[in-house]
């Protein structure tokens, strides 16, 4: 029988909402910490997000909190499911509150804006060094409202101590959600990271009707600048081959619940970026993280057309024409070139 265990989902949005319910429906204890005082009366009155996923119904079990100290009293674990933009001052109100013992779990995916880290390293600098090998983190193909469907799941648990990846494993893995652990936290955050700005680019393509040839030709290229900006920051060029990689890039190009995609689409359609993003109630982690992407690409001196064609689009006003021209024109070389 599994062991029950009390654990603290820090944010509220759709996917903290998600795994939330999927956690205090393995049988966990589960306390959430939100910012909104109507998200944490709704989850305890009518145990109902009332702003994500609304029409998903909670486990009963499941207690939020807009109070950090609440939340995270009594915890063993918890998992920050933060946007990359606010997840540093979140970050660091966490500390006062930890036990020693606990394990710490990155659900985030993104890229700071201005110091480029990635969400672990985040913890790393906020946290003391006592917690360090306690933090992992958690990707892969996992759309917020298939997980609360119960919709069968499979994601990468990966940290720099196996025992940590096991832990998080123990306590994810049921019915519908399957994990598998990895060696490489770098590699599996820039993943999660990255396929956002892809999947706004295979939208723009779509929203052009350039067929589905060119759907799978960017889909692939742009895995190559994924996995060669991973490899330059120490990642293991295999990490991208898998769930985290090229199993998350594959949903979020393709899948229509992806708010990426939508935001591509819509480009590609003519619509104004500041059009759609006014229009929509979530965040599109893609377009944050196409500045921090493009600047992260130049910063490492990678070759990485598709996200710089990406930051032209979306943050230099140039026009969808202009970009899929220049990537056309580009000098054809060996597929391969710059993997090792």
């Amino acid at each position: 029988m599994k062991k029950t265990e009390n654990i603290s989902v820090v944010g509220g949005g759709s996917w903290g909402t998600a795994i939330a319910c999927h956690l205090a429906r393995n049988g966990h204890a589960v306390r959430m910490w939100v910012y909104e005082k109507e998200v944490a009366d709704g989850i305890n009155t009518r145990h109902v997000n009332p702003f994500f996923l609304s029409d998903v119904s909670l486990p009963d079990t499941i207690r939020a909190t807009t109070d950090m100290e609440e939340a995270l009293t009594h915890t063993g674990s918890l998992v920050m499911v933060v946007p990359s933009n606010f997840y540093r001052h979140v970050a660091r109100s966490l500390s006062p509150f930890l036990s020693d013992e606990t394990f710490i779990l990155n659900a985030s995916k993104g890229i700071e804006d201005e110091s480029l880290r990635l969400m672990t390293q985040i913890l790393e600098e906020e946290l003391p060094e006592k917690f360090h090998r306690r933090i992992a983190c958690l990707s892969g193909p996992s759309f917020a409202r298939e997980v609360a469907g119960e919709k069968f799941t499979a994601a990468t648990i990966a940290s720099s101590r196996e025992e940590t990846s096991q832990f998080f494993q123990r306590i994810f893995n049921g019915r519908f959600f399957r994990t598998y652990i990895h060696h490489d936290p770098i590699g599996v955050q820039l993943g999660g990271a990255l396929k956002n700005v892809i999947a706004i680019a295979v939208g723009i393509a779509d929203g052009k009707e350039m067929g589905l040839n060119a759907r799978a030709a960017l889909i692939t290229r742009s895995l190559a600048e994924i996995t060669r900006i991973g490899m330059v920051m120490g990642a293991d060029a295999t990490t991208f081959l898998g769930l985290a990689g090229l199993g998350d890039l594959v949903l979020t190009c393709t899948g229509n619940l992806s708010r990426n995609r939508t935001v591509g689409l819509k480009l590609g359609q003519g619509m104004r970026l500041k059009t759609i993003t006014n229009d929509m109630k979530m965040i599109a982690e893609g377009i944050l993280n196409t500045k921090s992407a493009y600047a992260l690409a130049n910063k490492l001196k990678v070759r990485a057309p598709v996200i710089s064609g990406m930051y032209r689009i979306l943050f230099k006003d140039a026009s969808v024409e202009e970009i899929l021209e220049t990537l056309l024109a580009r000098e054809p070389g060996k597929e391969m070139a710059g993997l090792g």
